[in-house]
């Protein structure tokens, strides 16, 4: 499997049967969100894309789901920006295909619960926000999920990219890569048949 990242929170999983698009902006192509054979992930409701633009197996909401070769757990949990604490409007997935699990964060707060994690179980893929502003996870809370989880590669998410536009102004992922100190490396896509040994932050291009 390919990971690649297009802006926000949206990233775009290309495995051998199975192509997923996490909460799909419009850096996200007609061919990708019309395939009927696509997965759609929305961790939350404005996510979501419309009928119109939408022919995909769409998930927004907490459950198991089984589609082609992708295999999903969504698992609800707070919003970041809910002043209600038992509130839990945002949704986080484990994914599975291609013999690999990814976990994807979304707009959440931390540290996760012992409940979340168990449902989580082993990550090999950890995709999360970090660009905080309020809005979402900073990079302070966003290391303490990475240490929670213990994957073996981290792709961050919903930074300052210098070409992603936000209603809210987001933190470099310097930041982000600073706190949590660990091997960090630069590419356009995370190929997942190479996975590294020691936890790595995956800085990867956006694409088109």
């Amino acid at each position: 499997m390919e990971i690649e990242y297009r802006g926000a929170n949206c990233v775009i999983m290309k495995g051998k049967n199975a192509l997923i698009v996490v909460d799909p902006t419009t850096n996200v192509s007609v061919k990708e969100t019309k395939n009927p054979n696509t997965v759609i992930l929305a961790t939350q409701k404005n996510s979501v894309p419309s009928a119109r633009d939408a022919q995909s197996f769409v998930i927004d909401m907490p459950g198991e789901y089984e589609h082609n070769d992708v295999s999903v757990r969504g698992i609800p949990v707070r919003m970041h920006i809910d002043a209600d604490e038992q509130a839990k409007n945002s949704v986080m997935y484990s994914v599975e295909t291609d013999g690999v699990r990814v976990a994807v964060i979304g707009h959440t707060t931390a540290p996760l619960s012992d409940d979340d994690l168990e449902n989580l179980g082993v990550v090999d893929v950890l995709i999360l926000p970090v660009g905080g502003g309020g809005y979402t996870l900073d990079a302070r809370d966003a290391a303490t999920i990475v240490r929670q989880i213990s994957p073996k590669a981290v792709i961050p998410t919903h930074y300052d990219d210098t070409q992603t536009k936000y209603d809210v102004p987001q933190d470099k992922i310097d930041d982000f890569i600073k706190e949590l100190a660990s091997a960090h490396e630069k590419a356009t896509a995370l190929k997942t048949k190479s996975l590294p040994v020691v936890l790595t932050v995956y800085e990867l291009a956006r694409t088109t």
